[in-house]
């Protein structure tokens, strides 16, 4: 991929939710996640009246002193964010509020998707790989790669690893094992409501003994609770933190 090789590449595009900055920009600087050879340049994407804050991570990105960091550029223009990047991290949209469905999302950030979908268009590298993490993420993703005609479709990727997790944690917890154990859960469908977490399909656990025991074998007294609760948790789960926390 082109943003292994050359400078200047890595464009995360960052509102709202901090905390993300602080798990993301290190293991990104510190070449854990492109090679500790690569040389990275991060451009980091915000609201205008967010900035001043940006700054402050882009100091202390300076203090660390990674090797693999060349440059931080903070900017509120997509067009500048994106231009020539080679990989590009949609991380935030229009904040989910308490009480809000993912499906309520849908209208305020496709306007942000459409934005960022024809910037990429306009300045990006023909070859730029779009990871969207921002919810509704499937949808916010569509958006995006829609107004990128230029772009191919298979370049552009929506994250739900964390629907995957959520219904590993919810199977590990029902056996009392340890989520390492819990392996090939699958997630259906959409990142949403709609999303349909199965177990049964492939879903295996590992004993003491490092054999595997289909999960369909250990859940057959608990089909009830799989079809039913499991579903609905995994389901609901981001609303019922959100709710719990007070903020996403």
């Amino acid at each position: 991929m082109s943003f292994l090789t050359q400078p200047g590449g890595l464009t995360p595009r960052f509102i709202g939710r901090p905390s993300f900055r602080y798990a993301l920009l290190p293991l990104i600087a510190s070449g854990y996640v492109f090679g500790d050879t690569v040389p990275i340049e991060l451009r980091l994407l915000e609201i205008p009246h967010a900035l001043k804050s940006l700054t402050g991570v882009k100091m202390e990105l300076e203090d660390s002193a990674y090797p693999c960091l060349s440059n931080v550029l903070c900017t509120a223009d997509p067009l500048e964010a994106f231009d020539n990047a080679d990989c590009i991290i949609l991380v935030g949209g229009f904040p989910r509020k308490k009480g809000m469905a993912r499906n309520d999302l849908i209208q305020a950030n496709t306007k942000i998707f459409t934005e960022m979908g024809a910037a990429i268009d306009e300045v990006a590298s023909p070859n730029v790989k779009v990871l969207v993490v921002a919810n509704p993420a499937n949808t916010n993703c569509l958006v995006a790669l829609n107004e990128a005609s230029n772009i191919p479709t298979k370049n552009f990727c929506a994250l739900s690893f964390l629907d995957h997790q959520r219904a590993k944690a919810q199977i590990a917890k029902r056996l009392g094992v340890s989520t390492a154990r819990v392996k090939n859960v699958i997630i259906w469908g959409n990142h949403s409501e709609t999303q349909y977490p199965d177990p049964l399909t492939d879903g295996y656990c590992i004993r003491d003994d490092g054999s595997e025991i289909p999960l369909v074998s250990l859940l057959k007294n608990d089909i009830e609770w799989v079809t039913n609760d499991f579903i609905s948790i995994v389901q609901n789960r981001g609303k019922s933190v959100i709710e719990v926390r007070g903020n996403s």
